[in-house]
């Protein structure tokens, strides 16, 4: 038998190279602490992007786990199973929805939300109707129609050509999107704070004028809330707090907790338009998944798990603001809930990685939004002694990259 023996080096060894993963490898997580194979632990604030929003390990879904685990894992969509009819009655309870597909990751759900506003256009308005209005720098998920769709060339280019009928414009730029949005546009999709883009929230005006617009023109809004939902926001779902309310909504990360799952809701009358076989999944809406999916809204729609995250957000951008005052690097500190961007000063522009890798060698762990920014996305549950000690090991790393600089430029002279 081969040496099963592995390390940080086997990655390169072994897997194919889309990822340059941090040197340490997690082996176990508890709460919002991590263990690597050290033994040293980490505060997460990474929440392996915006996903586990109940913390590692949860006591109530690990006894999920183990109940539907033992009952029944799979068995395909020529059947339904109870654990997703339960999902779904729950989501739709807490939303505009009434109807729900589910997937098994966000550029699924947004592959679903996609396809089903080009084919309701086709049905109500015919072939000519198919134009997609995203924004620059959005983010929408990996499959060549959702990279596509999103507003990062980066992604796209180098696979041949991209669907046609796709627009992006200036994200909050109200005007550009009027002039834009008309007879041919099937669907405008937005981030209601763009993640990947650099945690920037929309102006509930902009929503407003594209709500207005959507249905001036027979178009269909479709919310991707794959990053902002399941209470990220300090909301059930972001669009909550905007006074918008889409047609379609994509929803996933946080929604299995780390268990892969994703969905689109809509309404009755749209989802009237996907009969059968029009579109389909083998995995999507397994009842393990749904099992575990279905905890995880019971226990963050509680009010005091939402009144949680409002409370701790003000408590991290409190700490930010601190850690700003000392070091300066700091341009905009942004973001809803505990979705929080800290863009950098032109000084250490390009150097978010830089912050990152500092930050993992002071035993915490955190996320990028582009090269500029940085991104905290912790348990929606985190204590507040983590929070506290964790952002005391961030303004370590920052108290390091920065003296770094400092030596350089002092070599410089």
């Amino acid at each position: 038998m081969n040496d099963l023996t592995v390390t940080r080096q086997t990655f390169d060894e072994v897997m194919v190279p889309l990822f340059s993963p941090a040197a340490f490898v997690p082996v176990r997580g508890e709460g919002s602490r991590v263990w690597d194979t050290q033994g040293r632990d980490y505060i997460d604030f990474a929440g392996g992007i915006a996903v586990t929003a109940l913390g590692h390990s949860h006591p109530e879904l690990l006894k999920v786990l183990q109940e539907q685990g033992s009952q029944l894992w799979h068995i395909g969509n020529g059947y339904t199973n109870e654990p997703v009819l339960r999902l779904a009655k729950r989501l739709e309870a807490l939303t505009f929805a009434d109807r729900a597909f589910f997937a098994n990751s966000g550029a699924e759900a947004n592959e679903a939300a996609l396809k089903l506003a080009r084919r309701v256009a086709f049905d109500r308005f015919g072939a000519d109707k198919y134009e997609i209005v995203s924004f620059t720098q959005s983010f929408h998920g990996r499959t060549f129609f959702t990279v596509s769709v999103g507003g990062q060339p980066k992604y796209s280019e180098g696979f041949g050509p991209i669907p046609q009928g796709i627009i992006h414009l200036p994200y909050n730029d109200t005007e550009a999107a009027l002039k834009a949005i008309g007879a041919k546009t099937c669907a405008v999709i937005v981030e209601p704070i763009q993640g990947e883009g650099g945690v920037i929230p929309a102006d509930p005006a902009f929503l407003k004028a594209l709500r207005e617009a959507c249905d001036q023109h027979g178009a269909l809004l479709i919310f991707d809330e794959v990053q902002t939902g399941v209470g990220r926001s300090g909301h059930f779902y972001a669009y909550q707090d905007t006074g918008v309310t889409p047609d379609i909504l994509t929803t996933a990360k946080a929604l299995g907790n780390g268990f892969p799952i994703g969905a689109m809701l809509t309404t009755t009358a749209i989802a009237a338009h996907f009969k059968v076989g029009v579109h389909g999944t083998t995995y999507g809406g397994n009842p393990l998944a749904a099992a575990i999916a279905e905890k995880v809204v019971e226990l963050v729609s509680s009010p005091a798990v939402l009144e949680g995250v409002r409370t701790r957000s003000e408590l991290l951008k409190a700490k930010l603001a601190k850690i700003n005052e000392r070091f300066g690097i700091f341009k905009d500190v942004r973001g809803k809930g505990l979705l929080i961007g800290a863009e950098l000063t032109d000084a250490f522009k390009g150097r978010a990685k830089d912050f990152v890798t500092a930050a993992a060698n002071h035993g915490a762990m955190m996320l990028m939004a582009g090269p500029d920014v940085l991104r905290f996305a912790p348990s929606l549950l985190m204590p507040l002694d983590d929070l506290n000690e964790g952002l005391a090991r961030v303004e370590k790393a920052i108290e390091a990259v920065t003296a770094a600089k400092a030596t350089t430029a002092e070599a410089a002279r």
